[in-house]
């Protein structure tokens, strides 16, 4: 029972105390690197600096999560925009292997949208795809970092991938989360398991899924 409590009181209070523990004194000693990151990316690639993207989070709650752009705004005649990998640029593909697009993304841990680990929030347009289980990830605030990721990120199956968001949640505790932290950070040193582009690696969860459907016997 005592366990159940701890539990119960680290889920409601103390996560987020642990997320403004860390998050407003990392702020502070990247804030040169934030400075100079959004410089060169002005100069780079232009205005805007951020990447804007609507993603669900704890509750299925839509927020806005914040990135520094890695590519360009280039479209098709058509005025439509090109493929991603056409507009991904080298200075933004360094910008994605150090990590260092994902340093906006402390602000919306700072708003309480995000913690620091958790599950990675995806795209609103999988909403439709997850089992019941895997719906658990929305329990909680999405992480800048979480299990699945130090467990293989975006080399890891979707459906492993998943799992992995719900153990989580069900194995929620302090001593798990500043796990996950320092693996993160040595990981970051690593520049281990960064996929170049979404997609690149494995399939988008939407396509995958609807690939299952169309495999299954009927």
């Amino acid at each position: 029972m005592l366990s159940r409590t701890k539990k119960r009181f680290y889920f409601s209070y103390g996560k987020r105390l642990l997320d403004l523990a860390l998050t407003i004194p990392a702020v502070i000693v990247l804030s040169p690197v934030l400075i100079i990151a959004a410089l060169m990316v002005r100069v780079r690639l232009g205005s805007p600096v951020l990447f804007e993207q609507e993603r669900p989070g704890s509750k299925e709650k839509v927020f806005v999560v914040y990135k520094f752009r890695t590519m360009t705004n280039t479209r098709d005649n058509d005025g439509a925009l090109l493929p991603d990998a056409q507009r991904m640029t080298r200075f933004g593909a360094i910008l994605r292997k150090a990590s260092i697009d994902e340093l906006p993304e402390l602000f919306n841990v700072l708003k309480g949208d995000m913690s620091l680990v958790g599950p990675r929030p995806l795209l609103v347009k999988y909403l439709p795809y997850y089992t019941s289980r895997e719906r658990l990830r929305h329990s909680v605030r999405p992480g800048l970092t979480g299990l699945a990721q130090v467990s293989g990120r975006n080399y890891l199956p979707w459906d492993d991938r998943l799992e992995m968001d719900a153990r989580y949640v069900e194995e929620i505790s302090v001593c798990l989360d500043v796990k996950i932290i320092i693996q993160t950070f040595f990981q970051v040193i690593r520049a281990k398991n960064v996929a170049p582009l979404p997609g690149t690696v494995c399939n988008l969860l939407s396509d995958d899924r609807e690939k299952q459907k169309q495999t299954k016997p009927s």
